[in-house]
C-alpha cells in the first residue's frame, strides 16, 4: 500500500484483491489459449476458458458445501439478490404473495422487495432486538398459509451480528417455504453450509473475499429444483437464469479468493478477533462510547462504534488518515443516519455519531495502534469545540 494513502479499515465495503487472486486473473489476461468465448465449446480456446470457469464453479460450490451445478455466475450479490426475489417471488405467485424479512437487510434485499411490493407482494419486515439479533421465533411467528418466501441476511454489513440462519432454515424446510440468503459478508469469516443450514437461495460476492469486484454468484438448489424467473435474457448461458458472456478473468478469481478465504479461515478469524478486540480495547476507554450489535455473535471483522456527544459526519472528516465508513458503502451518500441503527432502537442522534471499522486479512497491528491514536485525538478534540449539552 502507497504511504500517501491512508489507513484502510473499511474491509467490509471491499477487501483490497488477494495478490495471489490478481495473479491467477492476468493469467488468464496474459494468455491467448484462456481468452476464448466459454460459450463456444467447438474450439480449444473455448474449451480451455470453459474448463477454468468449471473449476471456479467448483471452488465456489465447496466454499459453502453446495454441488457445483447449483452455481450460476452473477455480476455481483447485488444481481443475485434481485434474481433470488424477483425470480423465486414471481415464479412461485400462485403459491402464495407474503415473504417475510427484517428491517435491517441490506439495500439489495430491502429496494427489490419494496418493487414486489408494487406489484401486489405483501412483506413483513421484522425488528431485531436491541442487539441486532432476529430470532428464529420471530420468524416462525411472521409466517401465515400464503408465505412463499423467507429473506435473511446471515453476516449484517454494518453492525456485524449474525443470524441463525440454520434455526430459520430448519423452519422453513419444514413448511415448505423458500429460503434465501443474503452471505455477501459470510465467506471466510464464519461457516456456510446450505445443505446443513436447509438454504434454498444463497447471495455471494467475490469483492468481499478479496476477490475482484463485478463478479458474483447465486447458489439454487436443485434437489427438488427452485423455480426462478430470469431477469436477464438473451445467448441462454448459465441454465438460461443469467444470459451475457462469461467473464472468464473475474470469475477465475473469484474461485481461488473463495478457497483461498475457506482454506484460510480459521488463521484469519484469530488473528482479525485479536485485532478487533485491540480496536475495542483501545477506544472503550472513551468516556461515552458505545457498541452497536451483540457483544458476542458477531463476525470477526466489524466493529461499529457509537462515540456520543460527536457528529459522526464531522469525525468521519476529521479522520482524514483512516479509511473507515458512516454505514454501509453502498448508502454513504445519503445524509439520513443509518437505517440498522434505528432499526435497533438508536435515536437519530446516536444513530448519527456512528462509525464502522473494519477490519482485514491485511490488516496490521501498527494500523489499529494509530488508529486508536487518531480516533481518540479527535473525538477528545470535537467534544472540547462542541456546544455546551451537546454530549449526551
Amino acid at each position: 500500500m502507497s504511504a500517501d494513502l491512508p489507513i484502510y479499515l473499511d474491509y467490509a465495503a471491499t477487501t483490497p484483491l488477494d495478490p495471489r487472486v490478481a495473479e491467477a486473473m492476468i493469467e488468464c489476461l496474459q494468455d491467448r489459449a484462456l481468452q476464448g468465448n466459454p460459450s463456444s465449446m467447438g474450439h480449444a480456446y473455448g474449451r480451455l476458458a470453459r474448463a477454468r470457469i468449471e473449476q471456479a464453479r467448483a471452488q465456489v460450490a465447496a466454499a459453502i458445501g453446495a454441488r457445483p451445478e447449483c452455481i450460476v455466475w452473477t455480476s455481483g450479490a447485488t444481481e443475485s439478490n434481485n434474481l433470488a426475489l424477483f425470480g423465486a417471488a414471481r415464479f412461485n405467485a400462485d403459491r402464495g404473495r407474503h415473504i417475510v424479512s427484517s428491517r435491517t437487510e441490506h439495500k439489495a434485499v430491502l429496494d427489490p422487495l419494496k418493487q414486489l411490493e408494487r406489484e401486489g407482494f405483501s412483506v413483513t419486515y421484522l425488528k431485531p432486538n436491541a442487539d441486532g439479533i432476529v430470532t428464529p421465533e420471530q420468524v416462525q411467528e411472521a409466517l401465515r398459509p400464503d408465505t412463499q418466501l423467507v429473506s435473511l441476511m446471515h453476516v449484517n454489513n454494518e453492525i456485524g451480528v449474525i443470524q441463525d440462519i440454520g434455526a430459520v432454515g430448519r423452519i422453513c424446510r419444514e413448511k415448505g417455504i423458500l429460503f434465501h440468503v443474503d452471505a455477501a459478508q459470510s465467506i471466510g469469516k464464519v461457516p456456510v453450509d446450505v445443505e446443513e443450514m436447509c438454504i434454498d437461495l444463497l447471495s455471494v460476492t467475490a469483492h468481499k473475499s478479496y476477490g475482484p469486484k463485478g463478479i458474483g454468484a447465486l447458489y439454487i438448489r436443485r434437489t427438488p429444483p427452485v423455480g426462478l424467473r430470469p431477469l436477464l435474457f438473451g445467448g441462454g448461458q448459465e441454465l438460461g437464469l443469467r444470459s451475457g458472456t462469461l467473464p472468464t478473468p473475474q470469475i477465475v478469481g473469484m474461485g481461488l479468493a473463495f478457497e483461498i478465504a475457506e482454506r484460510e479461515r480459521a488463521a484469519d478469524v484469530a488473528r482479525i478477533t485479536r485485532l478487533r478486540e485491540r480496536l475495542w480495547a483501545g477506544l472503550s476507554t472513551l468516556d461515552g462510547v458505545e457498541l452497536n450489535g451483540h457483544p458476542e455473535r458477531r463476525v470477526c471483522s466489524v466493529l461499529n462504534v457509537s462515540f456520543h456527544g460527536v457528529e459522526g459526519e464531522s469525525l468521519l472528516y476529521a479522520l482524514g488518515n483512516i479509511a473507515v465508513s458512516a454505514g454501509s458503502a453502498c448508502a454513504s451518500a445519503s445524509e439520513t443516519p443509518s437505517y440498522v441503527l434505528r432499526a435497533l432502537g438508536r435515536s437519530d442522534e446516536v444513530a448519527q455519531s456512528s462509525l464502522r471499522f473494519s477490519l482485514g486479512r491485511f490488516t496490521t497491528e501498527e494500523e489499529i495502534d494509530a488508529a486508536i491514536a487518531v480516533v481518540r485525538r479527535e473525538v477528545e478534540r470535537l467534544r472540547a469545540l462542541a456546544p455546551a449539552g451537546r454530549a449526551e
